[in-house]
Parts: structure tokens; sequence; C-alpha cells
């Protein structure tokens, strides 16, 4: 895929707040994309807490707690602009 063929420039990208996050978030993005889920454990590493298993299984309560929302929300943004770029 080229510049070209997703949109002609100038273009912006837009992410998520808080509030976006749900219990199965970023599951089917990590199955599909190598890099997404690399960037899911790089999370998970600097976090030095699994906050993927958290974004994917829950439970809902602890993921939409500000201090898990807004890394999760982060984290899955980048993975999903890594995974866009790899295509």
């Amino acid at each position: 895929m080229t510049e070209a063929t997703v949109l002609p420039a100038p273009y912006a990208f837009v992410f998520p707040g808080q509030g976006s996050q749900f219990v199965g978030m970023g599951r089917s993005l990590s199955a599909s994309s190598a890099v997404a889920s690399e960037t899911l454990r790089h999370a998970d590493d600097i976090l030095g807490f699994k906050l993927s298993e958290l974004m994917f299984n829950g439970p809902s309560d602890t993921l939409e707690d500000t201090i898990n929302a807004q890394p999760a929300i982060l984290a899955m943004s980048i993975a999903s602009l890594r995974a866009l770029k790899e295509a």
C-alpha cells in the first residue's frame, strides 16, 4: 500500500480518548498483526504488568480505571498506527 492509495496528502490521524476502552480491545489486531502484537508486548514490558491481558480479558471495572484506561488507549492507538503502516 502506498501513501497515494490511502489518502491524498495532507491527512491527519485522530485517536480516541478515555471512554473508548472496552474489554477485548486489541485482541483481533494483535492476533493478525505481528507489529501490533509486539507493540502491546512492549507496553506490557514498560509498564511492568500485563496491560494486554487486561485489555483482552478484563475485568472491565479495572480496565476503566484511569490508571489503566489511559495507557491501554495509547498502546492500542500506537499498535493500530503501526499495523496500518505495515499493511
